[in-house]
């Protein structure tokens, strides 16, 4: 009987875990069927639309039918998918070189300060 508690117990762990994805296979999902226009140092930014963190080093911005795509330098510690991004913006664009922190679900202090690099306009 103790065998069977441990089994479903570790059934009911393992049913929520997150399944492992490659790297890269979120933006590939998001990406598909869209064609990559020229990089751009700013994009205007629109209320309705929301900025949001696909892995450590790569967001996601979409605006009307155009999703931008930002590559940040390299990893930055508390970007994940349902962190809350604080944008340090110079104006009301994201623009190249402005502060991005991510701050984790549950967590009450953001993250290290990440620095914006260009974004690719991906269209249909």
């Amino acid at each position: 009987m103790r065998d069977l508690a441990l089994i479903v117990a570790a059934l009911t762990m393992a049913s929520c875990s997150r399944p492992v994805t490659p790297p890269g296979s979120d933006v590939a999902r998001l990406l598909a069927g869209r064609v990559a226009g020229p990089p751009q140092t700013c994009i205007p930014t629109d209320q309705s639309s929301g900025l949001r963190a696909i892995d450590e080093q790569t967001l996601a911005y979409g605006s009307g039918r155009t999703i931008y795509i930002n590559h940040l330098g390299g990893p930055c510690p508390g970007m994940q998918p349902l962190s809350t991004l604080i944008i340090e913006a110079e104006g009301s664009q994201y623009c190249r070189g402005d502060r991005v922190r991510g701050r984790e679900m549950g967590s009450i202090i953001a993250g290290p300060t990440c620095i914006l690099g260009n974004w690719v306009p991906y269209r249909r």
